[in-house]
């Protein structure tokens, strides 16, 4: 795999970047195209060789969504896709591109082609095989200018659009907010949540007559529920389960985690968990926020 120029690090830390997907037919550019728009860039599909260089204007330009875009150029450009290596060295002289090209191994796109029954772009005159071989001759001089090329032979759906989100995804991207939502069941379940939690097993502060009128935020109430055992030892394991989870979330592009908390009635324990919560995962650096969605019930 290529490095990344100097001068396209140098775009990216800026905030622009302009890349171009390229590659054979069957190696997952949709895939690619796909994870590039879940990371927030403009992307266009099958964009013709021609309006390249009006895109790049564009960008240079630097306003609204084209500060960050992906387009895909691929065979069914036909013989347009010729001249992309000669428009590519004209546009590098002053815009920033990075060329991304996808391929596999010929068994692996067989395989994909024979599982999809989808005809190769190049036509139906000729054999899948034959079909790839031609594109493999045509697209040679486009992969020597290559900035990365990746081979997605051994990877599936979800590996490969990880592999990208790890690749180009940079640093101040890697961010996912995490949402605490307290709640009681006598209400209902919350339909978005991703992870949740049952502390009905905890001693229930509704019982106890001079807590009954208070919440979860109050001192009196954190202070009862927290003098009992298990509440310790759930927050200590929760903990370090969240620590856990969260960065393998990131790594897989994910943008919003959202995790309940419920109780009975959705006003003592739950809302204590997830104010708990939200503090202790503050300072282990993540971003945070508390829905208590039945407190006021």
């Amino acid at each position: 795999m290529k490095r990344t120029s100097p001068t396209t690090r140098n775009s990216r830390a800026s905030g622009r970047h302009l890349v171009i997907l390229t590659g054979l037919s069957g190696s997952g550019k949709s895939t690619v195209l796909k994870a590039f728009e879940d990371m927030g860039y403009n992307c266009v599909d099958n964009l013709p060789v021609e309006l390249i260089p009006i895109f790049a204007e564009l960008h240079a330009a630097g306003e609204g969504d084209y500060r960050r875009a992906a387009l895909l150029v691929d065979a069914r450009e036909g013989l347009q896709l010729e001249k992309l290596p000669g428009l590519l060295k004209h546009l590098r002289r002053d815009h920033p591109i990075t060329l991304v090209y996808i391929e596999a191994h010929e068994d692996a796109l067989l395989r994909r082609y024979s599982e999809t029954r989808r005809p190769h772009p190049l036509g139906k005159d000729f054999s899948v095989r034959e079909n790839l071989e031609h594109e493999r001759a045509l697209m040679e001089p486009i992969r020597k200018l290559a900035d990365v090329v990746i081979d997605t032979s051994q990877f599936n759906v979800h590996e490969l659009r990880q592999f990208v989100n790890q690749r180009f995804r940079s640093e101040s991207q890697r961010h996912l907010l995490v949402s605490l939502v307290s709640f009681g069941y006598k209400f209902g379940v919350p339909t978005d949540a991703d992870l949740m939690f049952d502390v009905r097993f905890l001693p229930n502060p509704h019982f106890v007559p001079r807590l009954r009128r208070f919440t979860g935020r109050d001192i009196k109430v954190r202070r009862y529920i927290q003098s009992f055992p298990q509440t310790g030892e759930f927050l200590r394991r929760m903990q370090g389960l969240l620590t856990y989870l969260i960065p393998h979330y990131i790594e897989e592009g994910k943008s919003y985690l959202t995790i309940a908390f419920g109780c009975t009635g959705g006003r003592h324990r739950s809302v204590m968990m997830a104010e708990w919560m939200k503090k202790a995962l503050e300072r282990r650096g993540f971003a945070t926020r508390v829905v208590h969605r039945d407190i006021d019930k």
